[in-house]
């Protein structure tokens, strides 16, 4: 895929907000935490812990200075633009790529994978790194978050297998601005929304059989419980808990796997009351 190709879909593609330069905050504004370290962002920050170093080398293998890379950038442009806050910046590792990769082990050979509310590319860009097998789309709405995506795209030479798409998840479900559908085999999301929304935004995109992978934390299971009625609505099965990277990293990546078994069109309008003899009837 070339430099043209991302930036159509990014720039002229369907989405929130319009088409515009990126927003650039100072690393000294608020955080995404809702706090400020008053310094600027640090290539070191993003250094390999070295009691890290074993998961991330199963992780990433051959790939690793790849993801090292791209943690790099996490640490300062990411910082500047305002996609992670300062705090999370020591912590890009273990909370971040780290956590994402493991995900991969649920993810078949050669999948065409989704990544709805793509934010700074969690965890689509770390899978996309760690399985140069899969074929990728970021799917992000914002403006300065797409800007972000496309120039680490295009600055890791990850152009070939990820595609950004400025838009929202019910936009690339139904095609709009005279482009086509898309869909995946694996549909991918962090920290998005709760299960009920995600699930109604998410499964549209995976094609029967496919499958949702929601990351998600202690919440996983209560959020089940609460909103399978909703999921199974929506075509999906029952919504399983899995752990990804037992053995590699600690704790391991808690995932909400939902497989799409149902094809579910969206609601017919209701029809309209007739009277007697046939007439319908007027307010």
């Amino acid at each position: 895929m070339t430099h043209d190709d991302i930036t159509a879909d990014a720039v002229s593609g369907p989405g929130g907000t319009p088409p515009g330069p990126s927003a650039v905050r100072p690393a000294t504004s608020s955080d995404a935490d809702g706090e400020s370290n008053g310094t600027a962002p640090s290539p070191a920050d993003a250094a390999l812990p070295p009691e890290l170093a074993p998961a991330a080398l199963t992780l990433f293998g051959d790939r690793l200075d790849l993801a090292a890379a791209y943690a790099e950038l996490l640490a300062t442009d990411g910082v500047v633009r305002g996609l992670i806050g300062p705090r999370e910046a020591p912590r890009i590792w273990d909370r971040h790529l780290l956590n994402c990769a493991a995900v991969a082990e649920r993810i078949p050979s050669g999948a065409t994978v989704l990544d709805v509310g793509s934010g700074a590319g969690l965890p689509g860009l770390v899978l996309a790194i760690a399985r140069p097998d899969l074929t990728v789309t970021l799917i992000e709405p914002l403006a300065r978050r797409t800007s972000f995506l496309i120039e680490v795209v295009e600055r890791l030479g990850l152009a070939r297998s990820v595609r950004v798409f400025r838009g929202r998840a019910d936009e690339a479900a139904s095609g709009s601005s005279g482009r086509e559908p898309i869909s995946g085999d694996v549909v991918t999301a962090r920290a998005v929304a709760p299960l009920d929304r995600l699930a109604g935004w998410s499964l549209p995109l995976a094609v029967r059989g496919g499958r949702l992978l929601a990351l998600k934390g202690s919440s996983a299971a209560a959020e089940i419980e609460e909103h399978a009625d909703v999921v199974a609505r929506l075509g999906g099965g029952e919504p399983a808990v899995r752990l990804c990277g037992v053995g590699v990293i600690d704790p391991p990546t808690t995932v909400v796997e939902i497989v799409r078994e149902r094809m579910v069109g969206p609601a017919r309008p209701a029809a309209k009351k007739r009277a007697r003899g046939g007439r319908s009837r007027r307010g």
